[in-house]
């Protein structure tokens, strides 16, 4: 199986500190430096789901993808403040420097992972053919419909919150950088905590239920964003609460779903559906920060975080309308 590159992004990023370097850095070349890496990691992400289900057999898979959020919540919680602190002492440069040469590292680890290829795709298929088959099996399969109805509800939702959290911690509660720093770290402990039992939960618990309790768990803390008042600790620890359980639950949600989905799509299918469910799932990120902001403009800040809060709940109704929630074996999403 053909493996995506991360040389070309390294190479786009690392554009930046040598220009920087010459005195000829502009800001249209980081929006095409931006623009390219972002359609190069589609192509990633496309690809990796294929591979991911090729290299890892059935029964291994919610394991794995626990492995998977594990480094990920890691990349969250170590990331962030690594890049902090190299812009604060070396400059943004370097950091990005650096940044560009973890991309050469990822590369050099996935040299040594080999698959035979699972089958070959027909040729003279069109990509937008390939998209239009894969939004169709989307919307048919009562388990990819849930599973990507819930996701991208809640993303719109929560999406709205994130384009005000800060806006809202600073300004209307009076908390300082530092403290909102410390709000948004312990949002990614809690979900370094979360990919690291999500795989137990699911399988004492079952899939589908496990799944159910961390999309509650990721949207209902939300709501008790606006009741934050007291003193500068009273505000700043609720945050801290509602980060880190709903940190929890987003990991909790998406190890199991991304399990279950897995084991659902046959394997010649996955790359279209992958890319269809990202229409759906990231296309509805950007709408739901503009309408946070514009809200938030009209109505005030509390009140479109609660409002954002109640409609993220409410996308456990997908999940509820759909087999997932009476999914509790990893067979059982075989039938479905």
């Amino acid at each position: 199986m053909r493996r995506t590159s991360r040389a070309p992004r390294s190479s786009l990023l690392a554009s930046i500190p040598l220009a920087a370097a010459f005195g000829v850095l502009s800001l249209e070349q980081l929006y095409v430096v931006v623009f390219l890496v972002g359609a190069g990691g589609v192509f990633f992400d496309l690809s990796y789901s294929s591979f991911f289900t090729a290299t890892i057999p059935r029964e291994h898979i919610l394991a794995a993808n626990g492995h998977l959020g594990t480094s990920r919540a890691v990349s969250y919680v170590g990331g962030p403040s690594f890049a902090g602190v190299l812009v604060q002492t070396l400059t943004a440069p370097v950091a990005i420097l650096v940044d560009a040469l973890s991309f050469v590292v990822s590369a050099f680890f996935l040299r040594g992972a080999r698959v035979e290829e699972p089958f070959q795709e027909s040729a003279g298929v069109s990509p937008l053919t390939r998209l239009r088959e894969g939004v169709s099996i989307l919307v048919r399969h009562p388990l990819l419909r849930g599973s990507t109805g819930c996701a991208a509800t809640v993303n719109f939702f929560t999406f709205m919150i994130q384009a005000v959290y800060v806006l809202y911690a600073s300004r209307t509660l009076g908390l300082s950088a530092g403290v909102i720093g410390v709000t948004l770290g312990l949002g990614a402990v809690g979900a370094l905590l979360g990919a690291v039992v999500a795989p137990k939960i699911g399988r004492r618990v079952g899939l589908g239920p496990a799944i159910v309790a961390g999309c509650l768990l990721f949207s209902v803390p939300l709501a008790l964003l606006p009741a934050a008042t007291g003193s500068t600790l009273a505000k700043a620890a609720l945050l801290c609460f509602i980060e880190f359980v709903s940190g929890f639950g987003v990991m909790l949600f998406d190890t199991n779903s991304n399990s279950l989905t897995a084991l659902a799509v046959p394997q010649r299918l996955r790359a279209r559906l992958s890319g269809a469910s990202r229409v759906f799932n990231y296309g509805t990120r950007p709408f739901g920060a503009l309408i946070g902001g514009a809200l938030a403009g009209a109505i005030g800040i509390r009140s479109t975080i609660l409002i954002a809060a109640i409609g993220a709940a409410l996308s456990v109704v997908w999940l509820i309308a759909s087999p997932i929630a009476r999914t509790h074996e990893m067979r059982e999403a075989l039938d479905l």
